[in-house]
């Protein structure tokens, strides 16, 4: 069986092209793009302004493959360290970091590092491949999410790691 595009690699021009293609409006390609970009939809099935034969069209093209939760652990600063289920089973580390007027996240742009820093445990595993927007996308959005959840607070700040 073919594999499937994950329908946030793809432009909203494309998603309008494939509208057009199977008779349906081009509104629905900016419908699909808000339940995906602004509401973070995880599944087709959640996307419930579209009819189901509608989300049945796009699954039967596209897949989505969120970011998940794989482990998570607590310093006793505070500071909460994740690992994070990329689509192809490959983890990064994503970091909320709170402090007394912030509160950062940490994400990865990469999978492993070309660098070996002795300091940085990233720094010891190959390099694999850089992350998609979509998955740095929901590296952001998951730590959000634990930042209201075990803080009381969304981010304040973010910044990368894994850059080498």
């Amino acid at each position: 069986m073919e594999k499937k595009t994950d329908i946030r690699n793809i432009r909203v021009k494309n998603l309008q092209e494939f509208c057009t293609e199977h008779n349906l409006p081009k509104f629905r390609a900016k419908q699909v793009w808000e339940w995906l970009w602004k509401k973070r939809a995880t599944s087709f099935d959640e996307m419930t302004s579209l009819s189901k034969q509608m989300r049945d069209l796009f699954a039967d093209h596209f897949s989505l493959t969120p970011v998940k939760i794989h482990k998570a652990a607590r310093s006793m600063d505070g500071t909460i360290k994740y690992s994070l289920q990329l689509y192809d089973k490959l983890l990064v580390e994503g970091v909320l970091i709170p402090s007394k007027k912030r509160l950062t996240a940490c994400v990865s742009s990469q999978v492993g590092c070309s660098l070996d820093c002795k300091f940085c445990a990233t720094g010891t595993l190959k390099l694999e491949r850089n992350l998609t927007a979509a998955e740095i996308y929901d590296q952001v959005f998951i730590l959000n999410e634990e930042a209201i959840s075990n803080f009381g607070k969304p981010l304040s700040n973010i910044v990368f790691m894994g850059m080498g």
